[in-house]
């Protein structure tokens, strides 16, 4: 479970698209993310959201708690999923066009520890009440406790080293730009996280 996820595809090399990296993100830093852009002009060209901390995510990968499941719809099947890690709810949704994790959306009986791989999407709510990320999901397995407490200590290392390069690249310096905020703040969120796990 070390080291980034590399299931998708973003990215060409030689012709051929390659899967982005799944980034390991706590819930806390993931429901601030606000800024969402497209990388080329290609139809297939990636979406990125631009994490807090100062990295792009095309892919998200997390580990935690689903804790309530809802079906929406009867020909469009249309699942919806909150799933906590120590830090927060993540919201994963699933449809149609995702019909392998719906299915496993759809098996999973609620509390159970899950991992998911999924895109980030960024969405202002109709009714103006705020702005909402949510988790278009990819692949959703159910884990044990064990798996979701190497996920936090992955997560935990993966957001640290993400606050150490703060400012040293573009995307960093486009995060302080658009959030202004101090990563610092997230050492916090890894130091809670951290505690939670011995609860």
């Amino acid at each position: 479970m070390r080291g980034e996820n590399q299931m998708t595809f973003g990215g060409r090399r030689e012709g051929r698209f390659e899967r982005e990296p799944a980034r390991r993100v706590f819930a806390a830093e993931l429901r601030e993310a606000r800024h969402q852009f497209k990388e080329g002009t290609e139809e297939k060209s990636p979406t990125y959201v631009l994490l807090p901390t100062g990295q792009r995510c095309n892919r998200v990968f997390v580990v935690g708690s689903m804790t309530e499941k809802m079906r929406q719809g009867e020909q469009n099947i249309f699942y919806r999923a909150r799933v906590v890690d120590p830090t927060g709810t993540t919201f994963v949704t699933a449809g149609n066009y995702q019909p392998e994790a719906m299915q496993q959306i759809a098996r999973v009986e609620p509390p159970a520890f899950v991992a998911v791989v999924g895109k980030p999407n960024v969405f202002e709510a109709p009714d103006g009440g705020g702005v909402y990320v949510s988790l278009r999901a990819e692949s959703v397995t159910v884990v044990d406790r064990e798996t979701r407490d190497l996920w936090v200590l992955d997560a935990a290392t993966a957001t640290l080293d993400r606050i150490d390069a703060y400012g040293t690249s573009e995307d960093s310096k486009k995060a302080a730009e658009v959030y202004r905020i101090d990563p610092v703040l997230y050492r916090r969120t890894v130091a809670d996280a951290l505690a939670q796990m011995h609860l």
